[in-house]
């Protein structure tokens, strides 16, 4: 499939049916720690990318399908800026017709100023925005957005939502050692999300390889201090993972393909999915040989770990030889 992806676990949403409106890297942020590399060219310009009818089409096919009763939620995410899509908030009403799944959007909330975008994502069952800074330095530093992009600006725009909107909002936080992890810059987002009363907040740190090399995440004494600070404005969630399902009507290296494109793997995950499908250790083997053979996928070592990611992705170090080791 060309815009449907998964059912995939999610650190917040369990298994999650991807939906991905936008092309790959197609967003007004450039994030430093994104996991798919940096942002070229930016964008901030709402449009239809690809023709909403097939990506509905696409949603129905899995609905009517052996996979509907492993969805927990469908995800608008993917690629990029879901609020980018002209179209999102007619495919957030339609997908909803269909079925009683409830539908979450994961966005950088940088449009959230614009009222069309509002009344777009109103009637989503969850919404979540980011919200990694409080202040145009540390916003700049880290999200790098769009030239004309203001924090400011954006923190109003959620502002205004949470007045509205009748689902939940979850606020998404990614905490860099160096940036947004310090006691001001801290106390900056709590008193944003005590304007904003968010139903919950998301800690998150890098956890695959970011499009900077230098980006880490914070110390434990650094998490312990955000958790202190943040708790006091709204109630913080830790997610745990799920477990990875591969699109069983695809061949294993498309399925993979499927997933790393929006989400690099960790190899140790990976090697686990593939033998709960796979009926020999051999074949495993010739899966990764096979899917570094397909020119589509690399691997990178971060943080002492090898992640599998897509070779499309722009990212400052260097992706790791293709060598693939014998797996036991």
């Amino acid at each position: 499939m060309s815009y449907v992806y998964g059912p995939v676990p999610s650190r917040r949403l369990g298994q999650s049916l991807g939906v991905d409106p936008i092309p790959f890297k197609t967003c007004n942020y450039s994030c430093v720690y994104c996991q798919l590399g940096r942002t070229t060219p930016l964008t901030n310009k709402r449009q239809d990318f690809f023709p909403p009818e097939d990506i509905l089409a696409e949603v129905e096919t899995v609905l009517r399908g052996d996979r509907s009763d492993q969805i927990d939620y469908i995800t608008f995410v993917g690629q990029g800026e879901p609020l980018l899509c002209a179209s999102l908030g007619w495919l957030i009403r339609e997908v909803k017709a269909l079925t009683d799944i409830p539908v979450a959007v994961i966005t950088n909330g940088s449009l959230l100023y614009l009222s069309a975008v509002r009344q777009a994502l109103d009637p989503a069952d969850v919404v979540m925005p980011s919200l990694d800074a409080a202040d145009e330095k540390t916003f700049r530093r880290l999200n790098r957005p769009w030239p004309r992009l203001h924090v400011a600006r954006i923190i109003e725009g959620m502002v205004t939502f949470r007045e509205m909107f009748k689902g939940q909002l979850w606020v998404e936080i990614m905490l860099v050692k160096g940036l947004n992890d310090t006691e001001e810059a801290l106390a900056n987002i709590a008193t944003i999300l005590e304007r904003i009363q968010p139903d919950q907040v998301h800690l998150n740190v890098p956890i695959r390889p970011p499009a900077e090399g230098w980006v880490e995440p914070p110390e434990n004494v650094d998490l312990v201090r955000a958790l202190a600070i943040l708790w006091k404005a709204a109630p913080i969630e830790l997610p745990a993972e799920g477990t990875l399902r591969l699109a069983q009507d695809l061949p294993r290296v498309d399925a993979i393909i499927e997933i790393i494109r929006r989400h690099p793997m960790q190899e140790a995950k990976l090697v686990e999915t593939l033998r709960r499908f796979e009926q020999c250790p051999d074949r495993v083997q010739a899966t990764l040989e096979a899917l570094a053979a397909s020119g589509q996928a690399c691997r990178h070592l971060y943080r002492g770990q090898v992640f599998w990611e897509y070779t499309g992705g722009r990212f400052a170090l260097v992706a790791q030889a293709n060598t693939i080791q014998k797996v036991t």
